[in-house]
């Protein structure tokens, strides 16, 4: 089957850095499916395994964290899927990624995909759409009924933000305030329904002057979060709850203690990497969302379609993506 990779860990834009190959088609056994890979979206965590993670000795490493596909065979152990289903995900950091005609998943991380949309309009939202609820419900267990609380998401305008504010603005009551720094991810957040949107280039509580903006309970930062540490601690109400995704090579909080500011990690992959015993959590979320949107509540984030999967657009993707101006989702399609 027809794959991209890598070998060395090299710059995007060495023709080296991603290179298409050939690999042997995997068969499924136990809770794996096999999926036919339709599409697929590109994640910062493409280009950042792809500059720091070594390959396997004599082998290509193949990435990609978000599929849509069709299955095409079942290990004897599963019981949520048969062959023909139409499925959306976000795999496993551990595995063998979806920048493959083929691919095995566990089925306790894959859910049905929405009727609704395309192959590439659905492969924006998997691993955004699992970040973004568990960092809501799981890490920060924000109260869906509380109209006088509010949130700042940082970074907004990217693949998890834009998902992010989508849901709170449907199953909360939380007044969501929204960081973007160009008029285009601006208007793009106001689309999406967020209350409020402030430039993030600027001191964050300068800006909450400017818009008499009071403190918020949550903070979501997504991105730059050492940039923005000591102003998070200025907009955040004491006892307020601050979460990150991004990689700080350093995080100091001690500036949060006056405040009694609690601190929480979100990472998509941690339930399948360790096989938690609330792994199929991720099914059942991936369920309830696609649910949402066939019924209109959500659209998709795809913000650009960059052609067909293979090495030298997985290439651009990944450029694009390291520079941090990206609007919604880089979708590739069919091989």
């Amino acid at each position: 089957m027809k794959a991209s990779g890598y070998q060395q860990n090299l710059a995007s834009t060495n023709e080296l850095s991603l290179q298409d190959i050939d690999v042997a088609i995997p068969s499924a056994t136990g809770r794996d499916i096999l999926v036919e890979v339709k599409a697929v979206s590109v994640n910062p965590i493409d280009f950042k395994l792809r500059q720091n993670m070594p390959a396997p000795e004599n082998e290509h490493k193949i990435l990609g964290f978000d599929a849509t596909g069709i299955v095409k065979s079942v290990g004897e152990n599963v019981t949520l899927f048969k062959p023909g289903d139409k499925v959306w995900y976000a795999g496993d950091i551990s595995r063998s990624g979806s920048n493959a005609q083929f691919q095995l998943v566990d089925e306790r991380i894959v859910g049905q995909m929405p009727s609704s949309l395309s192959f590439a309009e659905a492969a924006a939202l998997p691993l955004t759409t699992i970040t973004a609820w568990e960092m809501l419900f799981d890490r920060l267990k924000v109260d869906k009924t509380n109209s006088n609380k509010s949130i700042l998401v940082i970074g907004a305008a990217g693949g998890v933000g834009s998902i992010m504010v989508q849901l709170i603005k449907n199953l909360t009551d939380l007044t969501v305030i929204a960081s973007a720094s160009r008029p285009e991810t601006v208007a793009w957040l106001e689309d999406l329904g967020a209350d409020h949107v402030i430039n993030h280039t600027n001191l964050l509580s300068e800006e909450f002057t400017a818009q008499q903006l009071g403190e918020v309970d949550y903070v979501v930062g997504l991105n730059n979060t050492t940039q923005h540490l000591v102003e998070i601690e200025k907009v955040l109400k004491p006892q307020g709850q601050f979460a990150l995704i991004d990689d700080p090579e350093t995080l100091d909080i001690m500036l949060f203690k006056k405040k009694s500011i609690s601190v929480h990690w979100e990472m998509m992959f941690t339930r399948s990497l360790y096989q938690t015993e609330d792994m199929q959590s991720q099914h059942q979320l991936l369920n309830i969302t696609a649910n949402m949107i066939d019924k209109g509540l959500l659209r998709t984030t795809l913000g650009k379609h960059m052609g067909k999967i293979n090495a030298q657009n997985l290439r651009q993707a990944h450029q694009l993506l390291e520079t941090q101006t990206a609007k919604g989702k880089i979708v590739l399609e069919g091989f």
